[in-house]
């Protein structure tokens, strides 16, 4: 039975990875946030500084998914995160990352509505029903010195 459900989850996941739309990636550049958001037509919010520690990159989707992105000074995003009805394409918001989550994903794990992935450099916490998703991303490495990313909005 556990097998099933995890196998469920990860052929969830995998549907939602094949959506068209494209984000700035983990350990990618904010810049192309603003890029895709054009291209995709989702409405962006202009990137604000909520601290001196790092900038947010909000894109709404058109599911009505709202993604953050979360980028240092140096401009490379380190955390993302997302609540909607919708998972955002995880491919493209974990890029180079992806399939360390995926393979880590597919390990047996309990409950089928929470995924919690914890390795030296991806942190995945995923929680949710149908249409209403959340969840947070992030690369410790790339974290900023002095953000909580718990606190994160």
């Amino acid at each position: 039975m556990q097998s099933k459900r995890t196998g469920l989850l990860i052929l969830g996941w995998a549907a939602a990875s094949f959506s068209p739309l494209a984000l700035a990636a983990l350990g990618g550049d904010l810049n192309s946030a603003q890029d895709d958001a054009v291209h995709m037509k989702a409405q962006a919010r202009p990137g604000s500084r909520a601290s001196s520690a790092y900038e947010v990159q909000e894109l709404t989707l058109t599911s009505g998914t709202v993604v953050r992105e979360y980028a240092s000074p140096a401009g490379k995003v380190f955390a993302v995160t997302w609540h909607g009805p919708q998972i955002p394409d995880l491919t493209q918001l974990f890029g180079s990352y992806y399939p360390q989550f995926a393979q880590a994903a597919g390990a047996p794990h309990a409950g089928h509505r929470h995924l919690q992935v914890r390795q030296p450099d991806l942190v995945v916490e995923s929680n949710g029903r149908m249409r209403a998703f959340h969840g947070l991303a992030y690369v410790p490495s790339l974290v900023p010195a002095g953000v909580q990313v718990a606190a994160l909005p």
